[in-house]
């Protein structure tokens, strides 16, 4: 409970599903099997990121147009995903995120240290859209919450941290409940486990927005968006390895 306490904390105040982040603690120390570790970590993601969402939305912080430009194009790659990935080679879709992952980070941190001027992107809604469909693809296809790109793109898209990390739970939302039904279909969920790590995140998705509200923006924007871009390059070629 501990864990997923601590989990729903970190996830929910950078803008995270957290579903990779629990399959990682499943498979590596929980020792589950990778399908239903990643029916387990939707079901354990999905509760928490209902109230996280919720909690942005309180403080007014979600950009529902965006968002919903994202959410609209994540929904049918996350069905076609799920439907296509018995077909896709592991290694294949391994590449092809990981260089997505690393090419956010690397422009994140551009744009953090050479551009001083945060203007918002050209052709927002056609990058908002490219940005959900990868999420998407992600979660119908390896059981994660997608949560990489739409924070990533909505950090690149010109948002504040505290208003892309409220966008994105909102957006992560809709997708994992969509990505939970199909990989609840095909695999079962080892609630024994589950269900600790899910009070537990729930509980932490409570407290992050109320802990963001009271942070500075300008400092979180200094230190935290070079953190995700360092953070997301770091993914990216750790999937590589």
């Amino acid at each position: 409970m501990i864990t997923g306490f601590l989990v729903g904390i970190l996830v929910i105040s950078t803008g995270g599903g957290g579903a990779a982040i629990y399959l990682g603690l499943l498979t590596s120390v929980f020792n589950l099997a990778p399908a239903v570790a990643a029916a387990t970590s939707l079901a354990t993601a999905f509760p928490s990121l209902i109230v996280g969402a919720y909690g942005h939305y309180r403080t007014g912080q979600i950009h529902f147009k965006v968002g919903n430009q994202m959410l609209i194009a994540a929904v049918p790659a996350t069905i076609v995903g799920a439907l296509l990935a018995p077909y896709i080679p592991t290694t294949i879709y391994t590449w092809i995120v990981a260089i997505i992952l690393t090419a956010l980070g690397i422009q994140i941190l551009y744009k953090r240290f050479f551009i001083r001027q945060n203007k918002p992107a050209q052709h927002q809604s056609i990058q908002a859209v490219l940005y959900g469909i990868l999420s998407g693809l992600m979660v119908g296809i390896a059981g994660l919450s997608g949560g990489g790109p739409i924070i990533a793109g909505l950090l690149v898209l010109g948002l504040d941290m505290i208003p892309a990390a409220a966008t994105s739970s909102y957006v992560l939302v809709g997708n994992t409940f969509v990505g939970l039904l199909f990989h609840l279909s095909a695999h079962s969920i080892d609630w024994s486990i589950g269900i600790s790590l899910m009070i537990g995140a729930m509980l932490g998705a409570f407290c992050a927005p109320r802990l963001l509200a009271h942070i500075d923006p300008k400092k979180l924007n200094t230190y935290v968006k070079p953190f995700m871009g360092v953070l997301l390059v770091f993914m990216g070629l750790k999937m590589l390895l």
